[in-house]
């Protein structure tokens, strides 16, 4: 996401990419689960206030999480990494290039992550955890879920807003406007705000299977199941988008 902070320092090692990906993926869950948390936890002072903030939110959370990890080239999502792999890229960020490796360096760092984030999140609301409410509720700050639960159309959606999220990501690295973090924050916040009902948009395997697996091990308050039956699409659904974004972007 950001090739061009990247580039301007020395090339990083692998070592450094690991923790890169783990801090830029943390803050990002962070703060995405944790408006998530304001909005639909009881007694928060953010309380019902609604999808507009959630979306928005999660955009600035890309913000922040990708300045964090502008050593790495900020993915913060394996369907970034994925992407770039598909689309024939040569590097991951300057001097990273793609190997098997280096992918599943960039794979560890992102879940593990994303799974210290949602920790963060939880530790952040601990009080808010421990009051009454839905379990659906408790679980959604950790990891998405349908609206209307139909597993191969909820996989369609997470592989349009993927495709999305992935394809102008490729692009943005081919225009001359370098301004990398917002633009992806903006386009977090526009696939939210288009695509994200039906699915809670998670565009990001790590951003929900890590969080989900935290869910399932923190001590929450009346937390209920992790809903597995459903964590597959998630992970499934943005793989394939970011494959066919990678591939058009070598098309195009």
């Amino acid at each position: 996401m950001l090739h061009t902070l990247a580039a301007a320092a020395a090339a990083p090692t692998l070592m450094e990419v690991f923790w890169s990906e783990v801090l830029g993926t943390a803050i990002l869950i962070l703060l995405g689960a944790g408006v998530v948390a304001g909005v639909v936890l009881p007694k928060t002072k953010s309380n019902a206030s609604g999808w507009i903030v959630i979306t928005f939110g999660w955009g600035l959370a890309v913000f922040a999480g990708v300045y964090a990890a502008y050593r790495s080239g900020a993915h913060l999502n394996p369907a970034v990494t994925v992407g770039l792999w598909a689309s024939g890229a040569a590097e991951y960020a300057k001097g990273v290039p793609v190997t098997f490796v280096s992918t599943m360096v960039y794979f560890a760092g992102e879940f593990l992550g994303a799974f210290l984030g949602a920790v963060g999140a939880f530790l952040a609301y601990k009080k808010h955890f421990d009051e009454e409410a839905p379990a659906a509720d408790k679980l959604g700050v950790f990891a998405t879920g349908p609206a209307i639960r139909s597993y191969g159309w909820n996989l369609v959606t997470e592989i349009l807003g993927t495709f999305v999220l992935v394809y102008i990501i490729l692009r943005f690295g081919n225009t001359p406007a370098q301004v990398g973090p917002l633009a992806v924050a903006m386009l977090i916040v526009g696939i939210g705000l288009s695509l994200g009902g039906p699915t809670g948009y998670a565009i990001n395997p790590a951003r929900d299977l890590g969080p989900r697996i935290a869910h399932a091990v923190l001590p929450i308050r009346g937390k209920g199941a992790s809903d597995w039956a459903y964590s597959w699409v998630p992970v499934v659904g943005p793989i394939i988008g970011a494959l066919l974004a990678g591939l058009l972007a070598q098309v195009f």
